[in-house]
């Protein structure tokens, strides 16, 4: 018996042991960093100095996006002097709202708040609310000077700049566009300021403090001129209007290289004050917005037809004398009428559907997929910009024949404009699918980054790159009545896609499109120009007198004279 109860209190003593043991381990070591971080709280208070945002430069380096000098209002409650609801009453009635996202509710939760020492009530704030929060005399407000963006050009290239907002813990953030791309580059490395503090909050003066110095984030300087930037805005927002069109976007790269040299799209917003803004405005459609390309997409596939060398220029449609019957559905031309015997080139003259069918069915179904994957269709540019989508081409399984029909006159398809820039781009530079950029250089004190020409792929061959470039000039120079600019050579095509609602398509709703570039021989600039159901229909009356508008501004603003 006695040996019993001795052997229980060993057992007992043993398990109490290594309760000990496991609750010391959990404390010392599962939870050890954790405690010390509290403990360290407890005793050090810490501020995070934020450093100065780059700036966002032009290709002749004036700034699109710099900083200007902003201020905190903070409270420190100890000092207070008025009661929290009344403050934060009497704040809010002098915070301009445009510029200031905190309301009443918030700023009186912050004050509410029993754990900090020191409380910032509103961000970003410019000098002339300063000035007002000043002459309410409350004692126990207090001003840090900071940064915030400032647009000299106001909303110029919004949707390719985006916007710097806060993230989740307060800090400044880019999002969408070149903000978004490279916020890690502008945002800079911020400084540490660290504080030792008694029991009650307040700092001792002799007690351990650690300074660590901000590191200012890195400027960009993109390739976008900023003179054709004004002037492509300026002609694209006079075209929306004469036409009464919705909406409308224009994109102007440059073929060898792949830099975008202006970009832009309406409607759109202005980023200064990005906080009352339509939210739908943000992304950008050049990258982000698919939608059918209807004609503009007919270079490219005729471009693979001849690459594979299943027709050629001077050949004969033996199937367009009429209505294309493809299993239940009839493929028609746009304007009714039929030309028996086309030439290859005239079939781009005319935009005939019917012919491009006829040029699809030579090419082959498996060619065709293969082809439009090789000029970048479905899949995304690598164009350095946030928010960047794309439609993934589908399975060559689930092509059916009306679907092949279709898409060899881009219907059925989807492309965001920067991809089918950059695949007629290809045409333009003798044949390789080249990365778009935004960004030439990144700038820091000591050294620049420089973007370098990417090609991705050779897609076709110089000699079929000459051959469709002189056919896309032969559609311009006989395929439409619009005025032309003199003394240049211009390959192009013009585009009309009616929009797809609810699986089928709507004739009063279309999408207007011109896509070209000059000169033909030696291109320096590829642009495309869309518009959003025009009260005009048809590309031709509307978006391609449009293109050749600006086209005689570029040649100017280019340096490129008239070589006939």
């Amino acid at each position: 018996m006695k040996e019993w109860r001795l052997q229980t209190l060993r057992f007992c003593f043993l398990v109490f042991g290594v309760l000990v043991v496991f609750r010391l381990f959990y404390w010392q070591v599962i939870s050890g960093e954790k405690l010390q971080a509290l403990a360290e709280s407890q005793h050090f208070t810490s501020e995070e100095i934020q450093a100065r945002r780059g700036q966002i430069l032009t290709s002749d380096e004036f700034p699109l996006v710099t900083n200007r000098k902003a201020y905190l209002i903070f409270a420190q409650p100890a000092q207070l002097d008025m009661d929290k609801a009344e403050l934060a009453l009497r704040l809010t009635s002098v915070l301009d709202p445009q510029k200031i996202e905190e309301t009443k509710e918030e700023i009186l939760e912050k004050l509410e708040r029993k754990d900090l020492v020191w409380i910032p009530l509103a961000r970003k704030v410019n000098r002339e609310i300063k000035e007002e929060v000043e002459k309410l005399e409350i004692n126990g407000l207090g001003f840090e000077e900071e940064e915030k963006r400032f647009y000299p050009e106001g909303s110029m290239s919004a949707q390719m700049l985006g916007f710097v907002g806060q993230d989740l813990g307060g800090l400044d953030k880019g999002y969408f566009g070149v903000e978004g791309f490279y916020n890690r580059s502008l945002e800079g490395k911020p400084g540490l300021h660290r504080l030792e503090k008694d029991a009650s909050g307040r700092p001792i003066l002799i007690g351990e403090t650690l300074f660590e110095d901000e590191i200012a984030g890195r400027d960009l300087k993109l390739y976008l001129n900023r003179g054709i930037q004004f002037m492509l805005e300026e002609k694209l927002l006079e075209g929306i209007e004469r036409y009464q069109a919705k909406g409308g976007l224009a994109v102007v790269m440059e073929p060898k290289s792949g830099a975008i040299l202006a970009m832009a799209s309406f409607p759109s917003y202005d980023p200064a004050f990005y906080a009352t803004a339509d939210k739908s405005l943000f992304s950008n459609p050049v990258i982000s917005q698919t939608f059918e390309p209807g004609s503009i997409f007919k270079p490219i596939v005729m471009a693979a037809a001849i690459n594979e060398g299943v027709v050629s220029p001077e050949d004969k449609c033996s199937k367009c004398s009429g209505p294309r019957q493809i299993g239940e559905y009839t493929i028609e031309t746009w304007d009714g009428q039929y030309h028996p015997d086309s030439t290859m080139t005239e079939i781009l003259e005319h935009s005939d559907n019917v012919g491009m069918v006829y040029v699809g069915e030579k090419l082959g179904g498996q060619n065709l997929l293969a082809y439009l994957k090789n000029f970048g269709i479905g899949e995304e540019t690598g164009i350095d910009l946030e928010g960047e989508a794309t439609a993934p081409l589908r399975g060559e399984s689930q092509w059916v024949p009306i679907d092949l029909a279709t898409v060899s006159f881009g219907q059925g398809v989807a492309v965001t404009p920067i991809q089918i820039v950059r695949a007629v781009s290809a045409i333009a530079n003798g044949g390789e699918l080249l990365e778009p950029h935004v960004v030439a250089q990144i700038k820091t004190s000591d050294k620049e980054l420089v973007t370098k020409p990417k090609v991705v792929r050779r897609v076709i061959t110089q000699k079929t790159a000459k051959i469709i470039t002189e056919m896309m000039v032969a559609a311009v120079e006989r395929g439409g009545k619009w005025e032309r600019p003199k003394g240049y050579r211009i390959a192009g095509k013009t585009g009309t896609a009616q929009i797809p609602i609810a699986g089928h398509y709507d004739k009063e709703k279309t999408i207007v499109s011109f896509i070209g570039f000059a000169p033909a021989d030696n291109p320096r600039f590829v642009m495309l120009v869309t518009m959003r159901e025009p009260a005009l229909t048809w590309g031709s009356m509307t978006v391609a007198p449009l293109w050749f508008e600006i086209s005689k501004e570029l040649f100017y603003l280019l340096g490129i004279p008239p070589n006939f």
